[in-house]
């Protein structure tokens, strides 16, 4: 229903239909039609009403324009005064006419005045263009809304091509490290990639998932970091959720954080850490991880492109509703999100 009001609001001319059936209702109502006892008299009103309506579309195709493009409103009001100084004295010569006397429209000695012909002008020209400047304004906003959700979705989609390759690459190192100290768990874990493969693939082109797939995939990546790193690194994740199944979030948004941690917290062989916690309430998720960082650290090639995305990103969805606060004292690198997560039904 709302998708078929659009529609209507955004067709030109059903919004001429609309100024149309507006103005002449007031007209109509204005000049008290229902005395009229003669299709005549109807026929000589709707003449009168064509020529104030052609008066505004003067008015409107070539008055306006002097307005909006080339912003000049003294010269637009002198104009536009005199136009309705114009029709005004054409309708007062016409209903002077000795044809009138035979129709009730225009009887009244106030309605036969020049006066009232040019109240009447003034009158249906406010009638007509202001909710025709009304609808412009709309079709611009509405224009200048699609073209920045549109902006803004090719940013994301480019995004999101950036950041699953760096995803991949990550992963396959991750993969390549365990392969050359543990051949013999090779097979599982190729199987556990290919399922994290399979959900950035199937993610990829979706705005948003469940927070419960997306949390299972984070789970999984968090596993096979136990794998490669469990024996010589702390692993702590925890996640407490009021009702997963009730939100959902942009996919592939946090993992770039967790990457970021394993990635530069376990590169040396003394004791490190990686804490990662996640909790919902009523749709607050935050997120708390803080990772070690090693006094000597081994050479790490970073291009921080998912961080860099990441951040993109949550400007890009949520603006300023989210607050993301980075600490790096020299021996641990905190990062604390949070953000208010939609229904998945709404």
């Amino acid at each position: 229903m709302n998708k078929k009001f659009d529609n209507i609001l955004d067709n030109k001319w059903w919004q001429e239909i609309a100024v149309v059936g507006f103005s002449f209702t007031i007209y109509t109502l204005k000049n008290d039609w229902m005395l009229f006892s003669s299709a005549a008299s109807i026929l000589m009103g709707i003449f009168f009403y064509f020529i104030l309506y052609m008066h505004a579309q003067f008015n409107r195709f070539f008055l306006l324009p002097i307005l909006f493009k080339t912003q000049r409103p003294v010269t637009y009001i002198f104009l536009t005064l005199f136009g309705v100084f114009v029709f005004s004295v054409i309708l007062y010569e016409i209903t002077m006419l000795d044809m009138f006397s035979s129709f009730r429209l225009y009887q009244n000695s106030h309605q036969r005045s020049y006066v009232y012909q040019l109240a009447s002008v003034l009158g249906t020209l406010v009638c007509i263009l202001s909710p025709i400047i009304v609808f412009k304004f709309y079709r611009i906003h509405r224009k200048r809304t699609d073209e920045a959700l549109l902006f803004n979705e090719m940013q994301l989609n480019s995004l999101k091509g950036q950041l699953n390759p760096h995803f991949l690459f990550n992963t396959f190192n991750t993969l390549y490290g365990i392969s050359l100290e543990f051949p013999d768990r090779t097979p599982d874990l190729i199987m556990k990639v290919s399922q994290l493969m399979r959900y950035q693939l199937e993610s990829n082109n979706k705005q948003c998932v469940s927070l419960e797939d997306e949390l299972e995939f984070i789970n999984s990546y968090v596993q096979l970091e136990k794998e490669r790193v469990g024996y010589r690194c702390e692993i702590t994740y925890d996640c407490k959720i009021d009702n997963e199944n009730a939100y959902k979030v942009s996919p592939m948004l946090l993992i770039a954080f967790i990457e970021n941690a394993f990635k530069h917290g376990t590169c040396a062989i003394e004791k490190c850490f990686v804490r990662i916690f996640i909790t919902v309430e009523n749709g607050l998720l935050h997120l708390h991880l803080v990772n070690s960082i090693p006094k000597k650290k081994a050479d790490v090639i970073s291009t921080k492109i998912g961080l860099k995305n990441t951040i993109e990103r949550l400007n890009l969805i949520y603006g300023k509703d989210y607050k993301l606060n980075i600490q790096d004292d020299k021996n641990t690198y905190i990062v604390d999100l949070k953000l208010q997560l939609k229904k998945f039904v709404e």
